[in-house]
């Protein structure tokens, strides 16, 4: 008797407040279940994770992909603003050298509460992996004008001479030179030094460490 009577003390204690907030659930759940649902296309990033220490990507990379999404028309109209974001992320633990194929699903995209995935363009994506590679190439100075009113370039020197890129095997292996910033060449005789940055053609292969290249230039009369 006593445990009824704290239970019939415990449901009619504030009982109008109580009330009142079942009656806003109600209303809230009936304004979602009433919502329409919509469908919309949304371009989102793609992420990798687990890659093996010892591959690279050597085919392109993709970078985004896109999403056929459907669901209540707030979600979608509030697709990555303060929660989820849509996102494609793709396992790679795994992968050996050669080809491989990653279809999109529901199992690698990350969508927000009450959103689906009907479908993604495109439906699946395939990398070709490599084994790791470096090398050591030259840096290569570059000139905007080697002649600059009768002034010309009489002897280059660059420190260091060499810089290390590693990258997909196949990739490093076709680099032959690591190219320096052009150098517009003085209109005037002497020695003068710049500090150039570096770069690299293939977007797949990358410094070991990011040289500080000095180039030193004797200009004289031609």
């Amino acid at each position: 008797m006593r445990l009824l009577k704290w239970l019939g003390g415990l449901l009619t204690t504030n009982l109008g407040w109580k009330l009142l907030s079942l009656g806003i659930a109600v209303v809230l759940w009936a304004l979602v279940a009433s919502e329409p649902e919509l469908s919309t296309f949304a371009v989102v990033g793609v992420e990798y994770k687990n890659l093996p220490d010892d591959l690279e990507i050597s085919s392109d990379l993709v970078s985004s992909l896109r999403l056929e999404l459907r669901g209540p028309s707030g979600a979608l109209r509030g697709l990555g603003e303060g929660g989820t974001r849509p996102e494609v992320i793709l396992d790679m633990s795994g992968v050996e050298p050669g080809e491989r194929t990653f279809e999109i699903g529901d199992g690698n995209v990350r969508l927000p509460r009450d959103v689906r995935l009907m479908g993604a363009i495109p439906a699946a994506v395939r990398f070709r992996f490599e084994r790791s590679g470096t090398r050591t190439v030259p840096i290569k100075p570059r000139f905007t004008n080697e002649e600059n009113g009768g002034y010309v370039v009489a002897q280059v020197a660059v420190s260091p001479e060499t810089v290390e890129i590693a990258g997909p095997s196949s990739r490093v292996a076709k680099v032959s030179a690591a190219a320096a910033d052009e150098i517009n060449v003085p209109g005037r005789a002497g020695t003068f030094q710049y500090q150039v940055n570096v770069f690299l053609e293939d977007p797949q292969v990358r410094f070991v460490a990011v040289p500080r290249v000095t180039v030193t230039v004797t200009v004289k009369k031609k």
